[in-house]
């Protein structure tokens, strides 16, 4: 007997046609005595749907984050009772929970919640009367009883998360594409697919734009040591294995991954005053407003009037709010100015094999180089290499990063 949780994502259950797929699958793999969790997101394109709603009312809907976490986390209820009635019309019985009924607690940050805890008492007391459990991904309830959503790709980190509390022997992410590779498949002809990739490699190339999985899921992996197999809904092929470290495959690549991130802004702060605590002043005003920044850099203006340029990037869908604390700041300080550039993307190269790896950063930039590409900001960590350049030279980079570290 295993309890296994198995997430679809939204082109897996766009049509009922494939919500009846779906349910089809689960049972066919289920053993008899097998007890079933599934997640699932909303149907297709439902949740950029519901976002063209909200603007269709509002020139800023982000502005009003609790009415857009209200409206976003309907479309995951359609699909959680669909696929419900599904299993029930093939002689499975199921139950379908929203996140309060399933038990997940988040922070109070609208749009962007954490996922605190997750008490699942109604999800194993369905279990133990042999009934399906689908529940709602993306969502979750907080302190003040409001419904809460977890970003892009937060039904990932529901089902990892829920994996965890129900200390489930397998967590299946089942999505549009056959596992991990090198690079995003669409874009890179010779992408190499993984047997299996490290918890934190994964994490590092999911923060950097790979968008297979959402980097809090991976963490939420890492953290409860549950193994996440990443698959195709349409074929029956064994995907990527996501753990703590590599069991059978060797290393044949000092770079598991190129990715590349196109959702960025860059922003600049001219002239602000070279002196102690205006870094935190900036960014801690960013940080309360629950603002990711990214590839920060300083640099010297005029050493003479002791100011300096303060170049940052953010995600695009937190410009305008990002815009608006900059241009308070900007005013208290009596800064020269803000450039906003929405015409840039991010580049990355991540392997636990760069370390102790002399050389990487440089043939990453020979290649750029090669390809006639000007790198804008760099940023590094441990694993990994970050060079943001102009948006419409992302293919182009990738293909040249790739082809660099990947030799067929």
């Amino acid at each position: 007997m295993s309890l296994i949780v198995k997430k679809f994502g939204g082109s897996s259950v766009a049509t009922p046609e494939k919500i009846m797929a779906v349910a089809k699958r689960v049972l066919a793999e289920k053993a008899a005595d097998d007890k079933v969790v599934v997640v699932v997101s909303a149907m297709g394109d439902t949740t950029d749907e519901l976002i063209a709603l909200a603007k269709g009312v509002s020139d800023n809907p982000y502005g009003n984050a609790r009415e857009m976490d209200r409206l976003l986390s309907t479309g995951e209820q359609v699909t959680i009772a669909l696929l419900a009635m599904a299993f029930n019309k093939l002689g499975q019985q199921a139950i379908s929970f929203t996140g309060l009924q399933a038990g997940f607690k988040a922070s109070t940050a609208h749009t962007k919640g954490k996922i605190l805890n997750i008490n699942p008492k109604r999800v194993l007391t369905e279990l133990e009367k042999g009934k399906i459990v689908v529940v709602a991904g993306f969502q979750g309830i907080n302190a003040d009883g409001d419904v809460v959503t977890l970003g892009r790709g937060g039904s990932d980190t529901s089902a990892v998360a829920l994996a965890g509390a129900l200390k489930a022997d397998a967590c299946e992410i089942f999505t549009d594409v056959d596992g991990i590779y090198s690079a995003d498949p669409r874009i890179v002809k010779n992408a190499k697919k993984m047997k299996e990739i490290t918890y934190n490699e994964m994490l590092e190339l999911a923060r950097l734009g790979a968008g297979v999985m959402q980097p809090r899921s991976v963490e939420m992996g890492k953290r409860y040591g549950i193994p996440i197999h990443v698959r195709s809904t349409f074929t029956e092929t064994t995907g990527t294995f996501i753990r703590e470290e590599y069991t059978v495959e060797e290393k044949e690549f000092i770079i598991r991954g190129v990715t590349h991130d196109d959702n960025v802004t860059k922003i600049a702060i001219l002239g602000v005053p070279d002196q102690p605590g205006i870094a935190y002043k900036i960014f801690s005003a960013l940080a309360k407003a629950n603002i990711d920044v990214d590839m920060i850099v300083q640099s010297i203006r005029n050493s003479d009037q002791n100011v300096i340029d303060m170049v940052f990037t953010v995600t695009k869908t937190d410009l305008h709010q990002v815009k608006a604390i900059i241009d308070d700041i900007g005013k208290e300080m009596e800064t020269l100015g803000v450039i906003v550039d929405d015409n840039v993307a991010k580049v990355s190269a991540v392997g636990a094999g760069m370390l102790g790896n002399p050389g990487i950063a440089a043939n990453m930039f020979g290649a750029l180089a090669k390809a006639g590409i000007n790198i804008e900001v760099i940023s590094t960590s441990e694993i990994s290499i970050s060079c943001l350049i102009q948006a419409d030279k992302v293919t182009e980079a990738v293909n040249a990063i790739h082809q660099c570290f990947f030799k067929d």
